[in-house]
């Protein structure tokens, strides 16, 4: 397996390839913190690896605040494009693999269809944008990358959908619910665990791949999931997109197909709905 190195590994899905780790008996593997591994500092990035040496480097740091990207577009290139770059140099210049996070945003999302990898991305948020743009930047610079796209990421860790909705469930006797964007919760776990797969796999099948958990939802029906299987009470809503306008403009079906990340790496997926009962028990308890 060899040395692997995690970038943000404060972050949600730092957290989970902590606690996968810890499962999984993983032990060489190191999680520095930001200033150790700021990767907007090229040359820091170089240094840590040279030291390191890792065999594998996960790139879990982004900048995910999709409307907020919308006013700080050069922030959010930095991170997500200048970033990657970054570190996709330093893991070059080490012969280091590079396993780099993206997002189910870089499509469109316009047309129900399960989104292939090689299915043309056109971004309609600066979210998006950046984040394809780092993806062409890893491949433009690094042969030995697997770039894993994602969709709706929550866990039991930092902020996420599933622990908004729980507080507000508790907080509110009626919620409305955006219920014409449709995509596939992914446990972040579930993702850390797939992440470990990939790097035992020991394959030089590199390139993009999709991962989600398995199925369909709409952002009310995935609301109405977390309260059912909470047992919170709260009468829920569904609206319209238009009636929750935001900065950002959010694909309306973005569900990925994953057949070639189940077959490359002979993966089973958990359904949705499954993984959000075992993320919502370590949550209460």
């Amino acid at each position: 397996m060899g040395k692997i190195l995690v970038i943000g590994a404060g972050g949600q899905l730092g957290q989970c390839l902590k606690t996968v780790a810890e499962r999984r008996a993983v032990s060489d593997i190191i999680f520095p913190v930001e200033q150790e591994a700021n990767i907007l500092n090229e040359a820091l990035l170089i240094e840590l690896l040279q030291r390191e040496k890792p065999s594998f480097v996960i790139n879990c740091a982004a900048y995910t605040a999709v409307d907020k990207a919308e006013d700080e577009v050069e922030l959010s290139k930095a991170v997500n494009e200048t970033g990657a770059a970054n570190l996709a140099r330093a893991c070059k210049a080490n012969n280091s693999t590079l396993i780099h996070i993206s997002t189910d945003f870089v499509f469109e999302g316009n047309e129900v269809k399960l989104l292939k990898e090689e299915d043309e991305a056109k971004p309609i948020n600066v979210y998006g944008l950046t984040k394809l743009d780092g993806e062409k930047a890893v491949i433009s610079i690094l042969d030995k990358h697997f770039i894993l796209r994602t969709s709706w990421l929550y866990s039991e860790y930092a902020n996420n959908f599933v622990k908004t909705m729980l507080k507000l469930g508790a907080e509110r006797d009626e919620l409305g619910i955006i219920a014409d964007q449709v995509g596939t919760p992914t446990y972040a776990i579930d993702l850390a665990n797939t992440i470990f797969d990939i790097i035992d796999a020991n394959t030089e099948s590199y390139g993009t791949y999709h991962y989600s958990n398995e199925g369909v939802t709409s952002w009310f029906d995935f609301a109405k999931a977390i309260f059912d299987i909470s047992g919170t009470q709260v009468k829920t809503n569904p609206i319209p997109g238009s009636a929750y306008p935001t900065k950002a403009t959010r694909p309306a079906f973005s569900v990925m197909d994953k057949t070639k990340i189940k077959s490359t790496f002979n993966i089973s997926i958990p359904y949705w709905r499954d993984s959000l009962v075992e993320c919502i028990s370590k949550i209460k308890g």
